[in-house]
């Protein structure tokens, strides 16, 4: 069976102690349900990423949620950064993020979920969609709201496609290629879940 892990942003930060509290026992939460098989509070994306190749190396990977900050075309870990660049030569990602590729099942048959404020939100969330997925050769999911307790905006974007949402999807304010602020959840938002939902829609790779 491939695994199924969750990472979140494990770095402490001052103001925030309820947020990450609240990720890393959702996380065990998750494990207790069995809708993860392990979860690890990462310090960096490097720590991330080494953690997920060298976790039982063996089994591949079907499915990896994120928790923790975002904003349009990246995902943080405290200050660190994950977006299109994190693909470009000479990054300090870039290795083990071609090793990842390899802990993947074929064709686009795991799912990478940021599960992170408005990161597929704006021009750039976009752009970032499609980079991951060509470059992982996975799908993957993410948000153009502002997410809590409700995350609105979910889409899904498969290798080798074009994002399906409007890139003006979620936006308070400014425009899709200069975004300023975004919207926050709501029960009337597109594509809305709790964030207890360990699941989606597959037709919101779609529309």
């Amino acid at each position: 069976m491939a695994l199924r892990i969750l990472i979140y942003d494990g770095t402490p930060k001052k103001g925030e102690t309820a947020l990450r509290t609240a990720w890393a026992t959702g996380a065990r939460v998750y494990r207790a349900l069995g809708r993860i098989d392990a979860f690890h509070g990462a310090k960096s994306w490097s720590d991330a990423l080494h953690w997920l190749i060298s976790f039982r190396p063996e089994v591949p990977i079907a499915e990896i949620q994120y928790w923790g900050h975002g904003r349009w075309g990246e995902a943080l870990i405290a200050d660190d950064r994950l977006d299109a660049s994190s693909f470009e030569p000479g990054s300090a990602l870039t290795e083990p993020l071609r090793e990842l590729r390899q802990r993947l099942l074929p064709e686009g048959g795991s799912l990478v979920w940021f599960r992170t404020c408005e990161t597929f939100g704006a021009t750039r969330g976009q752009a970032f969609a499609r980079r991951i997925t060509d470059a992982l050769g996975t799908r993957a999911a993410g948000h153009t709201h502002v997410i809590g307790a409700l995350q609105s905006g979910l889409h899904g974007l498969r290798p080798r496609e074009r994002p399906h949402w409007s890139a003006e999807e979620g936006l308070a304010a400014g425009t899709a290629d200069a975004p300023l602020r975004a919207l926050g959840s709501s029960p009337d938002a597109p594509h809305t879940i709790h964030f207890m939902n360990g699941r989606f829609d597959p037709a919101w790779f779609d529309e």
